[in-house]
């Protein structure tokens, strides 16, 4: 902040003080009270306060915003609110990564393969884990130019990434393979709905197979209506924002390695979810299976 009232006190002769704290957004009292030397000093524990706030927005890399931010010091047992976050974000001059809004993609389903209905019509969202997973497939820029191939299944429950590969083409293995993965490890009882849009990958031979072997409900997104997979499409905006910020990756194996820092490092076991009551999905799925515990326990 005394970098930008020297900056006032340089340019005043040029510009009215009122339009210089206006665009640099100090306060004119302040500013003037700074000039008479009365600069106001943070309390202890103020001080304390304000580094917390830095340290929790480093640590999540400019992906907190004030909310996130006041939930994650609460759980720790600091009683800031958060206008007080709020606040000293903006005494430090801290702002978190806003995803570009969400503009839905339609994707080419001309591949003749036929389709699944929509099971998730009017259907109320699942009360438990492992009852609806949602897919979807993105694009990851790299700097020759070229591009590499995301796919994720989420658990709608909890928003936990399940499962997930990183691929040089869109090869029915992109969605394949980490649907296996995530069945072996996750063992959904008969009845799981994957739903996905309308890509040809999402209805191959070896997909019905798997869905035949576990007894899986397969769902699809009707024609041109890409809100109907709206959970799996908002995940690339905030994902492509809090991990690319426009970048590009260096390759495929240097995007394989940002995206499972980012997704089982990062995404599941810390990243706060606000539709989750700001837990992350992880503390959501635990929290859900010690009170089914604890319930059959009574």
């Amino acid at each position: 902040m005394k970098l930008r009232y020297e900056l006032v006190r340089e340019l005043a002769a040029e510009f009215a003080v009122e339009i210089l704290c206006l665009v640099l957004e100090v306060s004119r009292t302040a500013y003037y009270r700074y000039l008479r030397g009365e600069s106001y000093q943070l309390t202890h524990e103020k001080a304390q306060y304000q580094q917390l706030v830095e340290q929790t927005f480093a640590k999540h890399k400019r992906r907190y915003g004030s909310r996130r931010i006041t939930a994650e010091l609460q759980e720790k047992g600091h009683s800031l609110g958060r206008c007080q976050v709020r606040t000293l974000m903006k005494k430090s001059g801290l702002q978190a990564i806003q995803p570009k809004s969400f503009v839905p993609r339609t994707t080419d389903s001309t591949h003749g393969r036929g389709y699944w209905p929509n099971l998730l019509l009017d259907q109320p969202l699942p009360q438990a884990p492992n009852l609806v997973w949602v897919s979807d497939i993105t694009y990851l820029p790299l700097i020759s130019g070229e591009w590499a191939y995301l796919a994720t299944w989420m658990d709608i429950f909890s928003r936990r990434i399940v499962g997930w590969q990183v691929d040089e083409t869109m090869e029915d293995d992109l969605v394949v393979l980490p649907l296996r993965r995530a069945l072996q490890v996750r063992q959904p009882a008969v009845g799981l709905i994957i739903h996905s849009d309308r890509g040809g990958q999402y209805i191959s031979t070896e997909l019905k197979e798997i869905s035949r072997l576990w007894h899986i409900r397969p769902s699809m997104s009707r024609a041109d209506d890409p809100y109907d997979n709206a959970f799996a499409e908002s995940l690339w905006s905030r994902l492509k924002a809090e991990l690319l910020e426009g970048g590009v990756f260096l390759s495929i194996e240097d995007a394989h390695t940002e995206i499972f820092d980012y997704i089982e490092v990062y995404y599941n076991r810390e990243r706060k979810h606000s539709a989750l009551g700001y837990q992350s999905p992880e503390q959501f799925e635990n929290r859900y299976y010690t009170n089914r515990t604890n319930s059959v326990c009574r």
